[in-house]
């Protein structure tokens, strides 16, 4: 919202990069590893509901100051940008979910990569560009809002909820 459409790009390029990296762990079978390990599921689970909670007390911790205008440089945009998306425990989810649905244990896993590596990179590039045009047009009009500090807040708390939540949440059973 602060920095505009086009350096929101970077971050595009950011999740872009951890979605080509779960793609091609979940490729060599290190997805599945994770989620039949309940210990080592659970890790990550905990990981990303602390970073969720973090963000949420940071928000709202700041939400009182005046956002920077300051824009950082590009490689700490992707860096940043990089590293939320790599530690979000939807992602992991997603992609353990893209593969179990899709590919065919019959046909060998490279063979699919084919098809799957365009299609979930074209997917992932075309939702993320839409958030962040939505995002920067909003982002105007949020950032010169009277309730800027409420909305912050809101959006702080509900980083924590999810945070609790997803921490709270049991683990997968087997099936």
């Amino acid at each position: 919202m602060a920095y505009g459409f086009r350096r929101s790009l970077i971050c595009v390029l950011g999740i872009l990069t951890q979605a080509t990296l779960f793609l091609i762990l979940s490729a060599f079978g290190i997805t599945a590893l994770i989620s039949a390990s309940p210990a080592a599921f659970g890790v990550f689970k905990w990981i990303g509901a602390a970073f969720l909670i973090y963000l949420g007390l940071r928000g709202w911790i700041t939400a009182t100051r005046p956002i920077s205008q300051d824009v950082p440089a590009p490689s700490e945009i992707y860096v940043k940008s990089f590293l939320i998306a790599t530690v979000n425990p939807k992602s992991v989810a997603g992609y353990l979910a893209a593969f179990s649905q899709f590919v065919a244990p019959n046909v060998p896993i490279w063979d699919q990569m084919w098809i799957i590596f365009p299609t979930a990179l074209c997917l992932t590039t075309l939702s993320y560009t839409g958030f962040c045009a939505l995002g920067a047009g909003l982002g105007r009009a949020a950032l010169s809002a009277i309730l800027n500090v409420s909305l912050r807040r809101i959006l702080a708390i509900c980083f924590i909820i999810y945070g609790f939540l997803l921490g709270l949440s049991p683990l997968p059973r087997e099936v």
